[in-house]
């Protein structure tokens, strides 16, 4: 007979047993200085529970475009720097670096073990949930800051996914009322908020400024990319493969991008649309762990409420079609304010939208977006909006960072 536990009481054990853990390991760590001190091995004691002055962590490769432009300046800084992945082949592992000590630290209980018991000034992240689930806030980590791994709504991570951070890092003032709403509709002391900008999206734009233009298809055919979020209300959850009949009916090139994550949450419903809609001259699906070139050479996207809507709309500048979906507002942050997603009010801006009365007009729908001059000034609107200080990101988050560990005694510790 195979026990089944779900989710939730196997955080809550979890829990329990990394309590217990804890407790032992201060008991073991107390009982070791006491006894070094005993015996007058004082300076090894001192250097075995020195923390370390700054830790990143990623819990994926793909966030590598988020971090890299941060360490490359922390690196030019020359500050000490520990960087966490749970990615066995991140770059990070392979980058060359002199002052940020990459590391590989297990994926999941092995790494958030780790990570809860570590001592360290410092740490920055990209992963939401901090305190909520499997990852807890180590006793000797006094300050975690988060940055966000696109631009928009700081309220549509999973429920309570930023509560626990003591500082956001920010791309556009709209973001900064979010989060103090949902503080005060919580009864949660106020976070350090400071903009910075987003760091992917300028390398993203001195990258595309270094290449010429794609040239047109040899078949003369646009090229569409389909690329949903995950979860119940993204585009392939909601309409399956009828979305993929109507473009398929189309004769524009098809490429269809799922998010990273649907291959592990949503698995079984990814390979049977595969199966049913294999590649070939019209059709392909992309998995490239870089978006980039697959956004670069895509004249319009179809999404729903997936970031990548905003790197192709203020970076490639070019036009969008948003599915409705009904998002569900439930499991996420969002769910507490009673207010309008900047997302979705920026969104009917930036193209057209998409819904079962308008699906089996998908080329006229198309046709028109990429024709239409209108979405320009809706573009430059929404980048002043959600993307401040373009191509000064990576020097403002560091600058941050540096303060941050100069206010702890840390800041420039080799």
């Amino acid at each position: 007979m195979i026990l089944y536990i779900d989710p939730g009481t196997g955080s809550m054990l979890f829990t329990i047993l990394i309590a217990v853990v804890g407790s032992l390991v201060y008991l073991l760590r107390s009982l070791k200085l006491r006894l070094g001190l005993l015996t007058g091995r004082r300076k090894n004691v001192r250097e075995e529970e020195a923390a370390l002055p700054l830790v990143i962590f990623s819990d994926h490769k793909r966030y590598w475009n988020v971090f890299e432009p941060i360490c490359d300046e922390l690196e030019r800084r020359g500050q000490e720097t520990f960087y966490m992945t749970e990615s066995p082949d991140d770059p990070a592992l392979e980058k060359p670096y002199t002052h940020i000590h990459a590391e590989w630290i297990g994926e999941g209980s092995k790494a958030y073990t780790r990570l809860n018991f570590l001592k360290a000034r410092m740490l920055l992240s990209t992963t939401p949930g901090l305190d909520v689930y499997q990852w807890k806030r180590s006793r000797d980590i006094p300050f975690y800051v988060h940055i966000p791994h696109a631009p928009g709504d700081v309220t549509r991570y999973r429920m309570f996914g930023l509560d626990y951070y003591d500082a956001v890092l920010l791309s556009g003032e709209y973001q900064i009322g979010q989060l103090r709403r949902l503080e005060q509709s919580r009864g949660l002391p106020e976070k350090e908020l400071r903009i910075v900008g987003i760091t992917y999206l300028d390398q993203m734009r001195k990258r595309l400024e270094t290449l010429p233009p794609v040239p047109p298809r040899p078949d003369g055919k646009k090229t569409v990319l389909l690329a949903p979020s995950w979860g119940a209300s993204g585009i392939l959850s909601v309409y399956g493969g009828k979305i993929l009949d109507a473009l398929l009916a189309t004769d524009f090139h098809l490429i269809v991008r799922p998010h990273p994550q649907s291959f592990s949450t949503e698995k079984t419903m990814l390979e049977d649309l595969m199966r049913r809609y294999p590649e070939g001259p019209q059709l392909e699906w992309n998995r490239d762990n870089d978006n980039f070139e697959v956004l670069r050479r895509s004249d319009i996207l179809i999404s729903d409420f997936s970031g990548v809507m905003f790197d192709f709309s203020l970076v490639f500048d070019k036009p969008i079609i948003y599915a409705d979906t009904s998002f569900d507002k439930g499991p996420y942050d969002c769910y507490w304010l009673d207010e309008n997603l900047w997302t979705f009010e920026v969104l009917p801006k930036l193209g057209h939208q998409l819904s079962r009365d308008n699906l089996s007009r998908i080329r006229e729908v198309i046709e028109d977006g990429l024709a239409n001059p209108a979405f320009q000034a809706a573009r430059d609107e929404a980048r002043a909006e959600t993307w401040q200080h373009p191509g000064e990101a990576a020097d403002r988050v560091v600058d941050y960072l540096m303060e941050k560990l100069a206010e702890s005694g840390g800041g420039g510790d080799k």
